[in-house]
């Protein structure tokens, strides 16, 4: 690392040369060769995705996105307002992406009892996924201008229609950077306040571009990849900065030249870094374990974009550190490295002296935090959950008031005939469904030109996210249709949002184990071998789980329950099914880096000295002001992405603002420390044979043994 260090810092400005065309060279790149993202979502294997398949291979006319335009009015019946109505679907009709626009006002088209709501199929030509979403906010938009006109109300419903006009971001973003702005100045002065922040913008073109250009050609990489590469990569990109900066102004503080100071921030903060960043990328890349398609993309842009800010730290900032901003950045107050001040250090002294009281209170927090978890439900959240002005939400509050709170989830039952033109067994699956409980109407089958294949559509009695139409879905397939199928020779495949998250839930179980298993047994076990330590990666992986847990207590109690939801548009309901896989993978990653920040000077210490009371009150001391500013900033940034996004989103930043505040001042100030001081010398026991065995990796480089003495000097 030292010699990493020297060649940037000496050929500093071949370095910086090099950053700059990767930075010109990628946005070009990214401006003009990127590829498209996607919103697919296939779960191979399950009986939803088959549904879906059939679909597309048997009824290739239907096989495209689907969305509905909604006409309600208050005067008379909807039959009496033709004009309006057909004037909006030509305006659907002549979107490029539109197929065909069903006849609300033709007979037999469906109708609400009162006569006042009806609804149109809007068939696109292509799948989900490939759909232009720019058309069809265009389409939107201008069919939108139609609303009131004539007396009828017009709104446009489905998940195509939403995410093509949901509006994200906004003012959270730049408060987020303002945040992170005013902590960096508090801590770094004003010179040096932007470095952090270049050296994530650096990072962030380079990875989001490669993502972009790279990424999206080989997978089907989903839309909302770049906001969590962006959120993931900048708040880590700052908080290694800084990392390195902090260890630079002490050094220089001591009296270090700018050179000596560069290369000594490398060869300890920057093996921390590393560290880290190989442990996050672990964590990141863990999630293509699922094989769960739509996770891909996240996972390797966020590991991209992690891997691109710590490549950033560890050679663009010695670089910059050579020229005359190294020289002009404000030197520590202290004048050792090792001098312990301010609240820091009294900090560090409290806790030594009380480190029962201090675990037990820590203990009850988390476990406070994490008792609403007890509770979470998993389910894919329906339009109800949008904000109250959004269209799709009107078409949603529109047809529940017209057909009922089912109607927003119908269930897609696909039969495979036992030979084309065999019909007997429609009508006892019709009936069968029918007669079920939860079910509430069974439309007519549609049978393909081939005749060997046919969709039914049901719908249930109660929303897309209440939990009883989970049990229907599941009643229907296990009792109700199985004996039918079996009698007749049919196949039958039960599709639908509800069933797909059903499957969804069923995958992400099977491959839970192998996801934490390689995810946190890698993690754990790069910790044994850097820390020389059984309890040391033990006690890592127990904290890492608490403050998951404690995020998730808190992403339930706002999201599900209700509690301040009200600053994130109100809605409550189900959290998404694949938010605690992604809450685990990116969360357990930067625990990881708080961990190895905190502890590696511990174990700094602990190696100089062999005093186990020392190394922690010493390690806490001299890091945790830069922890606290890396946590700051990065609930910042976390918590400036969940203002103005989507449900979903919004619950990502919240989720990980939440653990990060729980993992850096509940866990590292209060929790980690207080267990360390309690365990005394047997939190760095290691098996003699053990240690032989294992390979060697130093995370700080070696020093000579500090005298009592001197260490008692440095703490006065």
């Amino acid at each position: 690392m030292r010699s990493l260090a020297a060649w940037c810092h000496d050929r500093r400005r071949t370095v910086i040369g090099l950053w700059v065309a990767a930075f010109i060279v990628c946005a070009g790149l990214w401006a003009t060769a990127a590829g498209d993202y996607v919103n697919t979502f296939n779960l191979p294997g399950t009986e939803s995705q088959r549904a879906y398949d059939l679909l597309k291979d048997k009824f290739p006319q239907a096989s495209g996105d689907t969305a509905t335009v909604v006409f309600a009015v208050k005067d008379g019946s909807v039959l009496d307002h033709k004009a309006q109505i057909e004037a909006v679907r030509q305006k659907i009709g002549k979107s490029p992406e539109v197929l065909a626009v069903a006849d609300p006002t033709a007979p037999g088209a469906p109708v609400s009892e009162d006569g006042k709501i009806t609804f149109a199929q809007i068939q696109f030509k292509n799948a989900a996924g490939d759909v232009d979403a720019p058309a069809v906010k265009t389409m939107a938009e201008d069919v939108l201008t139609l609303d009131g006109k004539g007396g009828v109300q017009v709104a446009l419903g489905g998940d195509i229609i939403h995410w093509s006009t949901a509006q994200q971001g906004g003012a959270g973003e730049i408060i987020g950077i303002l945040v992170a702005a005013i902590v960096l100045f508090l801590t770094l002065g004003i010179v040096a306040m932007g470095l952090p922040l270049l050296n994530a913008l650096f990072a962030m073109v380079v990875s989001l571009s490669i993502t972009a250009v790279v990424g999206t050609q080989l997978l089907d990489v989903v839309d909302w990849t770049p906001q969590l590469a962006a959120m993931i990569g900048i708040g880590v990109g700052i908080d290694y900065a800084l990392l390195i900066l902090n260890r630079f102004r002490l050094e220089r503080g001591a009296g270090r030249d700018v050179r000596e100071a560069t290369l000594i921030s490398i060869d300890t903060s920057g093996r921390a870094v590393l560290f880290a960043g190989i442990v996050v990328v672990i964590a990141m890349l863990g999630m293509v374990l699922l094989g769960i398609s739509f996770l891909y993309g996240p996972a390797i842009g966020a590991a991209l974009s992690v891997l691109a800010t710590m490549v950033a730290a560890l050679t663009l900032m010695p670089a910059i550190l050579g020229t005359r901003i190294g020289r002009r950045i404000k030197k520590a107050a202290a004048t050792s490295a090792d001098e312990e001040t301010g609240f820091a250090a009294r900090w560090s002294g409290f806790v030594a002296r009380r480190p029962a009281p201090v675990a037990i209170l820590a203990l009850v927090v988390l476990i406070a935090l994490a008792l609403p978890a007890l509770h979470i439900r998993l389910a894919s959240s329906d339009a109800s959950t949008y904000k109250s002005d959004d269209t799709s939400r009107v078409a949603y509050d529109l047809l529940k008031q017209g057909f009922g709170p089912g109607f927003s989830a119908p269930l897609l039952t696909v039969v495979e005939l036992p030979k084309a033109g065999d019909q007997a067994a429609l009508q006892k699956i019709s009936d069968a469904l029918s007669k079920q409980d939860g079910i509430a109407t069974v439309l007519p089958p549609a049978i393909n030109k081939a005749g060997d294949t046919a969709t039914m559509i049901a719908y249930p009695k109660t929303t897309g996210q209440d939990e009883r139409t989970d049990e229907t879905v599941k009643t229907a397939r296990n009792v109700t249709l199985p004996p039918i199928a079996k009698e007749t020779g049919t196949r039958i495949s039960i599709g639908g949002t509800t069933a797909s998250n059903i499957d969804f839930s069923k995958t992400i179980r099977d491959k839970l184990p192998l996801f934490i298993g390689v995810v946190v047994g890698l993690s754990l076990l790069l910790l044994m071998v850097v820390f020389r330590s059984i309890l040391i990666p033990v006690k890592a992986g127990i904290f890492n789980l608490l403050s998951i847990s404690g995020a998730f207590g808190v992403v339930t109690l706002i999201f599900q329950d209700g509690h301040g939801a009200s600053l994130f548009g109100g809605a409550t309901g189900p959290i998404e099914s694949f938010l605690p896989i992604m809450v685990f993978a990116v969360v357990f990653g930067l625990s990881m880096d708080y961990e190895v920040f905190l502890v590696s000077r511990m174990h700094e210490e602990w190696t100089h000295t062999k005093d186990a009371t020392y190394a922690v009150r010493h390690g806490l001391a001299m890091t945790g002001r830069v922890v606290t500013a890396a946590a700051i900033i990065m609930i910042a940034v976390f918590g400036a992405f969940a203002i103005g996004n989507e449900r979903a989103l919004a619950m990502m930043g919240v989720g990980f603002a939440a653990a990060i505040f729980i993992d850096a001042f509940i866990i590292r100030l209060l929790l980690l420390p207080a267990v360390m001081h309690l365990a005394g010398p047997a939190m760095w026991w290691m098996p003699k044979w053990l240690d032989k065995r294992l390979p060697h990796l130093n995370i700080e480089p070696p020093e000579e043994v500090v005298e009592p003495e001197e260490r008692e000097l440095a703490y006065r």
